[in-house]
């Protein structure tokens, strides 16, 4: 019975685990500037300048939030001179923003 109790412990341990992943993931992910920076940066890498004419917002706010997301290992970056490119290297944000996207623009229609 002791070791019944001890796989559910470990059962239950990791799940919420799995859980505390998930909520970091959404937390990321509930800012609307991040989401159009993933969506963005779905086609290839871009740098700052290319996602600011693409995206209206300051460059100090977009390096803010292209930060997180980088901290939070959903984007990549590489310098190149001065610029830094920034790509996704969570492909698992990628399907999981569309998915949700596409969700409630159908419901939305």
């Amino acid at each position: 019975m002791a070791k019944t109790a001890s796989r559910e412990g470990n059962a239950l341990t990791e799940s919420e685990e799995v859980f505390e992943k998930a909520a970091d993931l959404f937390r990321v992910m509930s800012a609307p500037m991040r989401l159009r920076i993933i969506s963005a940066l779905c086609n290839g890498e871009k740098n700052v300048g290319e996602l600011l004419a693409e995206i209206d917002t300051t460059q100090p706010n977009m390096s803010q939030h292209l930060n997180n997301l980088y901290q939070a290992g959903v984007l990549g970056k590489r310098r190149e001179g001065v610029q830094i490119y920034y790509r996704i290297i969570n492909d698992r944000v990628v399907t999981l923003c569309r998915s949700v996207c596409v969700q409630i623009a159908s419901e939305s229609d």
